[in-house]
């Protein structure tokens, strides 16, 4: 699957935003969509993922201001960022997680992020 994330910006703390992820190609073995984020310095981190079941996991940090949800008629999959922190400052990826086999996962390929800057 090729995925194209969009949405970013600049926006002050205590703002939203909502990010976007589409999706084309084919699905086949797709076990979940997720948000990745980095910011300069540290290592990627995982934000959250979402099953074709709809269940729904956040990392501590985001838990209870970001949002992940998907729209299976858009090819789409969406990050709603409530309540902006300067710290949730970042580059956001999306990507997908394959499973084949016995309990064999993997990433998919990285595609290019969308810069997300709070101001304090």
């Amino acid at each position: 699957v090729q995925l194209q994330a969009s949405g970013g910006g600049l926006v002050q703390a205590g703002g939203s935003l909502r990010l976007s992820c589409a999706a084309s190609g084919s699905f086949y073995g797709i076990k979940d969509m997720r948000w990745y984020r980095q910011a300069p310095g540290k290592q990627r981190e995982l934000v959250a993922t979402i099953t074709s079941d709809e269940e729904t996991n956040y990392a501590y940090s985001v838990k209870g201001r970001f949002t992940i949800s998907g729209d299976n008629a858009k090819n789409t999959v969406y990050l709603q960022m409530n309540s902006l922190k300067p710290e949730d400052t970042a580059v956001y990826y999306c990507n997908a997680l394959y499973g084949w086999g016995l309990n064999k996962v993997a990433l998919g390929s990285w595609g290019q992020g969308t810069q997300v800057t709070v101001s304090s």
